[in-house]
This record gives structure tokens, C-alpha cells and sequence, in this order.
């Protein structure tokens, strides 16, 4: 029990801002064993988004608690996986080669194409998330509380889903990042797969047709997974916060689709 609870407060620390115990590293062996409770994270920086949403909806109107639901997840997670979109749109927009785009990839400057990825990506999510809250009416919490939660762990899934399938591609470790994972076994991925998906299982309890969701994300899995080891072999700690930010709004479009016509 004392191990699993370092691995959760591995996860925790490596992937939000939230403060842990003073005894857990960045020791890359818990780092590993922290991709089973990746998913879980999401449902926390969930929880924590819809909380600010519920509680911002009683103040202010619903695009203004949607704007602070989506600013709590960045607080929560540091801009974690933000800051690869920014890096992957960057290096993959302005790179030819595998050496240049890694080269990008590793400069703390931002540029056009990152800024432009960012701009979309938020946009997305911003006016997804109001067009469902604006539908419900803002009085159905339980499935709102259920929409974060699941496109949150959804979206971690797919992007560990490249770990699992896909080689680390840096050679050296001199990376400005955070330490990533390269390693897992097979509780990695039960663990991963369980707390991915049971959200979905639950929001799909309200209208099965959310299920639906699987189908574009998985395309986003083997397209994404496909990209990056065309050009550079592999993937690196900001093709996975790529994948997760894409994951999200990919989650949020199929949601509102999927609103709009049943």
C-alpha cells in the first residue's frame, strides 16, 4: 500500500502543481510505474475544473465559468501539457529534419506556430464547453461533472497510449523538460485503461451514444503515433502533452456533435 501511495504521489507531483509528501522524486523507476495513474490525474484536474465551473456558475454567467473552469486545469497542471502543444507545433511547423525539429522542440522560446497551436486549442475547448453547458442549461451537474472528468482521463489515455506503443526518442537527457516515462509493464496499462475509460462508462449511463468518442480518438492515436514516428522516429515528453491537448479537443468536439444530433 505504501508503495502504490508513492506511485500515486509520483503522478501527482510529476504531472500538477499540487503539493506532495517531501519524500517523493523525480526517481525515473516511480516516474514508469506513475503512467497507471496518468488517467487518474485527469479525473483530479477534472474535479478540481468542474468545481471552479459549479462555483463560478453561481457568480458570473456561463462562458465566464467555462473560461475560469479551463484556467484552473492550466493552474492545476502548470501548463504541463500546453507547453508541449506549443513545443511539438513549433519544432514539427518549423523543423525538416528530425535533428532540427528536436532542436526546436528543446528552446524555451515560443514561436508562431506555437502560439497559433495555443490560440486554437483554447478556443476550442472554450467555445465547446460553453455550447454544452449553454444546452443543459447549466442544471445538469452530474453530467457536466462527468463531461471534465471524462475528456480529461480520455485524453491522458491516448496520449500514454504512446508510451505503450511508441519508443522514447531522445538520445541524450539534457532536455528542459521533465523527466518522462519510457518504461511500463502490464499493470501500467490495466491500471492506465481502467481509469481512462470508467469515466466514459458513466457518462455514457446518461446516453450511450458519448461511447462514440473511441472512434475519433483512436484515429488520433494511430494518426498521431504514425506522424511522429515518420519524423523523428519516436516520441518525446512534449508529443505526449500534443496528444493529450488534441485528446482533449477532440473529446469536446465529438461531445458537441454528438449533442447537437441526438
Amino acid at each position: 500500500m505504501k508503495e502504490e501511495l508513492k506511485i500515486f504521489f509520483t503522478a501527482l507531483m510529476f504531472y500538477t502543481r499540487i503539493p506532495c509528501p517531501r519524500n517523493i522524486d523525480h526517481s525515473p523507476t516511480y516516474i514508469n510505474k506513475a503512467t497507471r495513474y496518468f488517467p487518474l490525474i485527469g479525473w483530479i484536474v477534472g474535479i478540481i475544473s468542474f468545481l471552479t465551473f459549479w462555483v463560478s456558475s453561481r457568480m458570473f454567467d456561463a462562458n465566464t465559468a467555462v473560461l475560469l473552469s479551463i484556467l484552473a486545469g492550466i493552474l492545476v497542471t502548470g501548463a504541463f501539457h500546453e507547453d508541449g502543444l506549443a513545443d511539438v507545433a513549433d519544432g514539427f511547423g518549423g523543423g525538416w529534419t528530425k535533428a532540427k525539429i528536436l532542436e526546436i522542440m528543446k528552446d524555451s522560446r515560443i514561436g508562431a506556430f506555437g502560439v497559433i497551436g495555443l490560440i486554437f486549442t483554447l478556443l476550442i475547448k472554450y467555445l465547446s464547453l460553453s455550447n454544452i453547458f449553454l444546452k443543459t442549461n447549466n442544471e445538469n451537474y452530474q453530467l457536466i461533472a462527468l463531461i471534465f472528468v471524462s475528456y480529461h482521463s480520455l485524453a491522458r489515455l491516448t496520449a500514454i497510449n504512446i508510451v505503450f506503443t511508441s519508443q522514447y526518442v531522445r538520445e541524450d537527457e539534457n532536455s528542459k523538460a521533465k523527466p518522462v516515462a519510457k518504461e511500463y509493464k502490464s499493470k501500467e496499462i490495466l491500471f492506465a485503461y481502467f481509469f481512462g475509460v470508467a469515466p466514459l462508462f458513466a457518462l455514457s449511463s446518461i446516453n450511450w451514444q458519448f461511447m462514440l468518442v473511441i472512434i475519433p480518438l483512436i484515429f488520433l492515436n494511430f494518426y498521431s503515433r504514425y506522424y511522429i514516428k515518420k519524423w523523428i522516429d519516436g516520441y518525446t515528453g512534449d508529443c505526449l502533452g500534443a496528444v493529450e491537448q488534441l485528446g482533449e479537443c477532440v473529446c469536446l468536439l465529438t461531445y458537441v456533435a454528438i449533442w447537437r444530433y441526438t
